[in-house]
């Protein structure tokens, strides 16, 4: 209704209805979803790489003797960096290219599962540490039984912030870097004055956030289905 009245311009905030109509027009179009799939292709691959090397390396990090302390240093200066600053190496080792997307995107979403990782290792009981050992469990019997159950929870909520991370980092590089993918056709709609086409690829990025944060969701609720947390969400 406000720029059917007037009260904003139509040009640059188009009635619902032209975006509506211009998100047809995408959904018609095979470079779309071309495009849509170079997204996800960005997104997927940074979000499963960023998960390995984040439980890999929390993990690692946890269990070896002084290798928190002596890594704590680094990480709490690495992790702060903006992804988005890394973009002119991006461009610089790679180009607009997939390989640019995925770096950005597993730097962002790495910090995300890895502090979850720690927090998690952190939390695990000091006397089921105690009693795995005095009946003889090694490190990796300690892992799976002890550490890996207390830790899940911690792992599965990092999971779900590198998803929103990863796919918000994948947009983001294409739109700056012109890589192939949803960002790339938002910044040429933008630069073409195609005013509904850009809000409806906009809303074509928001939809699939509302997705991938549901799907990780589930995920969650799976994986966690012996935990308290989720049993008492699914009793309530």
């Amino acid at each position: 209704m406000v720029p059917r009245l007037g009260l904003v311009d139509g040009d640059h905030f188009p009635p619902s209805g032209r975006v509506a109509g211009a998100l047809g027009r995408e959904l018609s179009d095979a470079a779309f979803w071309s495009a849509l799939g170079d997204t996800l292709t960005g997104w997927a691959l940074g979000l499963a790489i960023a998960v390995g090397a984040g439980v890999v390396a929390g993990v690692v990090i946890s269990v070896v003797p002084y290798l928190r302390q002596a890594t704590a240093s680094t990480i709490e200066f690495l992790r702060p960096i903006p992804s988005v600053a890394l973009i002119p190496l991006a461009v610089l080792l790679y180009g607009a290219e997939l390989r640019s997307v995925l770096l950005l995107v597993v730097y962002a979403a790495f910090w995300q599962v890895l502090i979850q990782v720690l927090y998690g290792v952190a939390d695990v009981d000091p006397v089921a540490e105690e009693t795995a050992r005095s009946y003889g469990l090694g490190t990796w019997a300690r892992i799976r039984h002890v550490l890996w159950p207390t830790a899940l929870p911690y792992v599965m909520t990092g999971v779900r912030l590198a998803a929103a991370v990863a796919l918000i980092l994948a947009v983001t590089a294409e739109l700056v870097m012109g890589a192939p993918g949803l960002g790339a056709r938002i910044a040429v709609a933008q630069a073409s004055q195609a005013v509904p086409e850009m809000y409806a690829l906009i809303a074509v990025a928001g939809v699939l956030g509302l997705l991938i944060n549901a799907g990780a969701r589930q995920v969650e609720r799976r994986a966690l289905a012996w935990h308290q947390s989720v049993r008492g969400e699914v009793a309530v």
